[in-house]
């Protein structure tokens, strides 16, 4: 009898030990995890301008404990000038509704090595990041309001 029980057991222990792909992802951080833009607008001067979506393309921003990073590209494979992709990463701190960036890579050099400050919420599976990007070397000041929902 104790031998038939055995292989019920094991398997009884082994599917207990399994995890779920929700249990393993590290909810120490809210923001942790993989974000997909999917509202994005620019506010400069007095003028708004909707910078996402855009037909075809997809952008996403990644966290890990302290280092975020982000790439946009086409969803279409395309070629030569109407090809896209853009990509920047670097550091970043989350101080309750402060967040800030340090961003260190970035496709659009002038933008590289620059810090920047915003203010992020997190309401169950959306993030939404607002603040002020001023570079003047660049002659950027301007304001974003992105919204995110989390990659599932």
């Amino acid at each position: 009898m104790r031998i038939k029980l055995f292989p019920v057991m094991l398997i009884i222990a082994l599917i207990s030990c399994k995890q779920s792909d929700n249990s393993q992802r590290d909810t120490s951080s809210p923001i942790l995890g993989t974000w997909k833009l999917i509202s994005s607008k620019i506010i400069a001067d007095e003028d708004t301008t909707v910078t996402f979506p855009i037909k075809n393309q997809e952008m996403i921003k990644i966290f890990n404990k302290d280092t975020f990073a982000f790439f946009k590209q086409d969803t279409n494979a395309s070629k030569g000038d109407s090809a896209v992709f853009d990509a920047g990463a670097g550091t970043y701190k989350l101080n309750g509704e402060d967040y800030s960036e340090h961003l260190e890579y970035c496709n659009y050099r002038g933008w590289e090595n620059k810090d920047f400050n915003f203010k992020l919420r997190i309401a169950n599976d959306t993030l939404v990041q607002t603040g002020i990007e001023k570079i003047d070397s660049l002659n950027v000041n301007q304001e974003i309001i992105e919204i995110y929902v989390r990659r599932k």
